[in-house]
């Protein structure tokens, strides 16, 4: 951590989908039991938590071993007070410009909750000419190495604004509250698309040149076309058919076969195994697991894992139990694009590697 960064604080703001925000604050406690935990009502999906633990060394600990619900998190090293005529006065004090390091990039993502009377680029804008000016630091909205994460409630009585500086690295997220933007498409199929985009990004998935994929459920065929944009023959089951778009490609074989009658046909072995079928989540981890010996030793395997109101932390565990007796569970995630699911990254244990 670089000697620039503001000192260590123990309170921070955490942030998950609002449907799985119960799980967040389970994985919080597990972290520091003493932690205080506060749900804001005004910000569905938004926490403030004082920790016994530093956020420096939560940070650590999540690094080593991510949480799954808790999407982001952001440090609190200043709270300022405002009204609405007022806004145009938030601003960082002397401290924390001189806490940003002007020799890394650096980018403003704010967020507003409440309806204050302005708009996310304005204070970004703002904010961005204000360390440009005073420290020098290089402005790069995507991927920076520094963030000074502003967050602004509307509540009764006023307007609260708490603003923290941190390494993009320590925020669980590049992206302001996790939520990951992505450009529609104009030939994009299914929203799915997104789904596996954000996977893609978020795990840094391997790519071979030319590689052999299975998309295990494919129609209509969103995924198959992301893999087709990252140059990998397609291997595509399922019984419905594909979008249309998708028929004049030769890189895309369609079996018309459920995943189970293209298993029995002993396939040959893939780099990228990928399953986004609608599925019990111990009954799709089972077919899973079936499919490992299939992926290449170096190969890496996407999936996944539909969680049942009432039963997700029995299913997620059963299901993860099924899958490590066949693959190293790399990463599980709640991602932004995921509804009643998490998205599952998978490799060949090196176990297994070693020994073929």
């Amino acid at each position: 951590m670089s000697s620039s960064l503001p000192p260590d604080t123990h309170t921070w703001l955490g942030s998950a989908d609002p449907d799985f925000l119960d799980l967040a604050i389970r994985e919080i406690k597990a972290a520091d039991p003493e932690a205080a935990v506060q749900r804001l009502r005004e910000a569905p999906g938004l926490v403030w938590v004082c920790s016994q633990r530093s956020f420096v060394d939560l940070v650590e600990a999540w690094q080593a071993d991510p949480p799954i619900f808790l999407r982001h998190i952001c440090p609190i090293h200043r709270e300022q007070r405002l009204d609405e005529g007022s806004l145009s006065k938030l601003h960082l004090d002397e401290e924390m410009l001189a806490a940003i390091d002007p020799m890394r990039s650096f980018s403003v993502q704010t967020r507003l909750f409440g309806g204050p009377n302005l708009k996310p680029f304005q204070v970004n804008e703002a904010l961005a000419e204000q360390v440009i000016a005073a420290v020098g630091a290089p402005l790069q909205v995507k991927d920076p190495q520094q963030v000074i994460s502003v967050v602004i409630l509307a509540e009764t009585g006023g307007i609260r604004a708490w603003l923290g500086l941190s390494l993009a690295t320590q925020n669980l997220s590049n992206w302001a509250g996790g939520i990951h933007r992505f450009r529609r498409d104009p030939n994009q199929i299914s929203r799915s698309e997104f789904k596996l985009l954000e996977a893609i990004q978020v795990f840094q998935v391997p790519w071979v040149a030319g590689g052999q994929a299975l998309d295990l459920g494919a129609a209509p065929g969103g995924w198959s076309r992301i893999l087709r944009l990252y140059g990998q023959q397609v291997t595509a089951v399922d019984p419905a058919d594909l979008d249309e778009r998708l028929s004049q490609d030769p890189g895309i074989c369609h079996h018309r076969l459920s995943a189970q009658a293209y298993l029995a046909r002993s396939p040959g072995r893939f780099h990228l195994i990928l399953n986004d079928m609608r599925m019990d989540g111990p009954a799709s981890a089972n077919l899973m697991a079936a499919f490992a010996p299939h992926l290449e030793p170096q190969g890496a395997a996407l999936m996944t894992l539909k969680l049942p109101y009432r039963q997700r932390l029995r299913v997620l565990r059963q299901s993860l139990e099924i899958l490590g007796r066949a693959f190293s569970v790399v990463r599980a995630r709640h991602l932004f694009h995921n509804r009643s699911e998490v998205t599952l990254y998978l490799r060949v244990p090196q176990s297994a590697v070693s020994t073929t």
